[in-house]
């Protein structure tokens, strides 16, 4: 990745934040977008720290529900740098609350985050891809994407969402030089839990014992990059039972569902 130009959504903490200094050893060049612009900063010293130049990292606040802003953050982003060589869709908030506590504007914010902020960016992005007919595009989804899980139905139906439509996208740029992956972390050690969303809108602020068990967040990042590097469709990363629900779900989804069943 030594000179591409990677721009990353999420950057300021967690997975983006590891992503974007596990780029920086490769000497890529780096956009680093997120609502929080202090922490940007804080995130682009670290990277500047591994190597980069102070014109190699341009931080770039950006709320990607703000669709009216997203084509004025890509020619920001072309102008400094000439070009998008990989695009990381990574930003998100989670949920914990149960169905029948949950507010439907909370559906509405995680759906807005989650899932229409992905793809109106890749929107924004896709047309210089395809007319210089390569680029990578990736997006942050989650076993959530695939498996059901309980307190979680916002936004498991997002990034069920996110697979589709990035699967799909898939099948129409593929031949045209777009690579597509579609990330899919199980349980990492990141602040996911703490930050998501309750059945109100607040900030849960929640421990979660297996978020807490889980994958260390740089060792998440060294898969995905390689996963990336390669140019791999699907990175699923993590290693607790959760990556084996992937696989029961494709051999017996009736187990899985039973498994996944909340106590009462």
């Amino acid at each position: 990745m030594s000179d591409r130009t990677i721009w990353i959504t999420g950057a300021s903490s967690g997975i983006g934040e590891a992503l974007a200094a596990r780029f920086a050893q490769e000497g890529a060049n780096l956009v680093l977008s997120a609502r929080r612009e202090s922490e940007l900063a804080r995130v682009a010293q670290r990277c500047r720290n591994k190597g980069l130049s102070a014109d190699q990292v341009l931080v770039l606040p950006l709320d990607v529900t703000d669709w009216d802003a997203l084509p004025g953050a890509v020619q920001t982003v072309l102008d400094q740098f000439g070009q998008i060589d990989l695009l990381i869709n990574n930003a998100g908030v989670s949920q914990r609350s149960l169905c029948v506590d949950t507010d439907m504007s909370v559906y509405r914010q995680l759906l807005d985050v989650d899932v229409l902020g992905q793809i109106a960016l890749t929107k924004a992005v896709l047309p210089h891809m395809l007319a210089r007919g390569a680029g990578h595009i990736a997006v942050t989804a989650s076993v959530a994407g695939k498996v059901g899980a309980p307190l979680r139905t916002g936004y498991c139906a997002a990034k069920h969402a996110v697979m589709g439509f990035f699967d799909s996208l898939r099948t129409e740029v593929e031949g045209q030089g777009i690579h597509i992956s579609t990330i899919v972390p199980g349980f990492i050690r990141t602040d996911i839990a703490r930050s998501a969303l309750d059945g109100d809108g607040k900030t849960s602020d929640m421990e979660d014992e297996d978020i807490i068990n889980g994958m260390d967040v740089t060792d998440c990042a060294e898969v995905v990059v390689k996963g990336l590097n390669s140019k791999k469709r699907e990175i699923a990363v993590g290693k607790g039972k959760e990556m084996a629900a992937l696989w029961v779900k494709r051999l017996s989804p009736e187990l899985l569902f039973r498994l996944a069943r909340a106590p009462r």
